[in-house]
């Protein structure tokens, strides 16, 4: 299996990476990783796999056509997985433009090398092709208290400019499956969260501003429910979604851990207190700040994965309370990582801004 991954520095990306080298083992004779390195690509990532011969990193954009249409037909791709995407709400708000570039530009740019590079395969292997399409359930809009879960089927309703740009980008993944024929399969997970996470996201930056003293800031009443679900967890899914998913299927991929998202940031500070507690004893969760909500703030996320479940045998190892210990631990061993990422990749006031 020869495999193009877009995005592969990327948090969710570069663990994928990881799961696939180690899990599928010699079955993986050549794992591409095409990413643009924008400022949440960290080559570091993959530093425990960069000798690794079946590996190659390969500094692009997708939205390169030619460059991606010489990766596929060079490393004679069998399936890509694609990461690729700006997905930080907040930025989208403040700018727009460059998420609607990359995951609706980039994808539809992606999609067709994929198209072309597919149609020019013999027949066996192109019954074996596959594109995988990594999304999120932003794409539903929100949830109130008492409604049930998102399914598959539930009609989509994005409310902030990155949602949209995803919601575009499934759509053209649809198209090219329905229109084309392409082998094409979506997953559509929800919050993730674990080791390599980037420190503008809210786990790592309670982690990071609480071990520095800074304030941990907390959105409008803080209440807003999410779906927690462990990164190695998520890999494991889009790994079964690829091997063993029904081309033209989408799955969702949930936790199970509905929270909201002060309880999360309070157990975090627990967690904390626990094993690196601070000099004068006090409670880390005496950090929390509530500041201003977000625009257009979703209330609440839930995943149905049922789907997932009932074809492919799926369900999440990590509770959330031991997910979130796992985490916690890596930051912790991890600081030299931190202190590279926001020093060289992050403006270091941006920190103050929540997640």
């Amino acid at each position: 299996m020869n495999v193009l991954v877009t995005g592969g520095c990327g948090f969710i990306g570069s663990n994928f990476i990881r799961h696939l080298l180690a899990e599928r083992g010699a079955a993986v004779a050549r794992m591409v990783n095409l990413d643009k390195l924008t400022y949440a690509g960290n080559p570091a990532n993959l530093e425990r796999v960069a000798g690794d011969p079946r590996y190659l990193f390969v500094h692009g954009d997708i939205g390169d056509a030619p460059l991606v249409a010489r990766l596929l037909s060079e490393h004679a791709v069998d399936c890509v997985v694609n990461f690729a995407a700006e997905s930080h709400v907040d930025r989208s708000i403040d700018s727009p433009e460059p998420f609607v570039q990359t995951n609706v530009v980039g994808t539809l740019r992606l999609l067709e090398a994929a198209r072309r590079h597919w149609c020019g395969l013999p027949k066996p292997r192109r019954g074996a092709f596959r594109f995988q399409h990594v999304s999120t359930d932003e794409v539903y809009g929100t949830l109130s208290p008492s409604a049930p879960a998102f399914t598959e089927e539930t009609a989509f309703a994005p409310n902030s400019p990155y949602a949209a740009s995803k919601a575009a980008s499934d759509h053209l993944v649809r198209a090219y499956r329905h229109t084309f024929g392409l082998p094409t399969l979506t997953t559509n997970c929800s919050n993730n969260y674990g080791p390599y996470h980037f420190p503008e996201k809210l786990f790592p930056l309670v982690i990071l501003n609480a071990l520095e003293g800074r304030p941990l800031p907390v959105y409008g009443d803080g209440r807003q429910i999410r779906d927690w679900l462990y990164v190695e967890d998520h890999c494991r899914a889009i790994d079964l979604v690829l091997g063993r998913g029904r081309p033209g299927e989408t799955y969702n991929v949930g936790g199970m851990n509905q929270t909201a998202n002060v309880d999360a940031v309070r157990l975090i500070c627990a967690l904390l207190d626990a094993r690196s507690p601070r000099k004068d004893r006090r409670p880390y969760a005496s950090q929390i700040e509530f500041v201003a909500d977000r625009p257009g703030h979703d209330r609440r996320y839930a995943i149905d994965c049922s789907k997932l479940e009932r074809e492919l045998g799926w369900r999440p190892q990590e509770s959330f309370e031991s997910g979130l210990s796992k985490t916690v631990d890596w930051y912790l061993a991890n600081r030299a990582w931190c202190d590279e990422v926001t020093a060289k990749r992050y403006a270091r006031e941006r920190l103050g801004k929540t997640a």
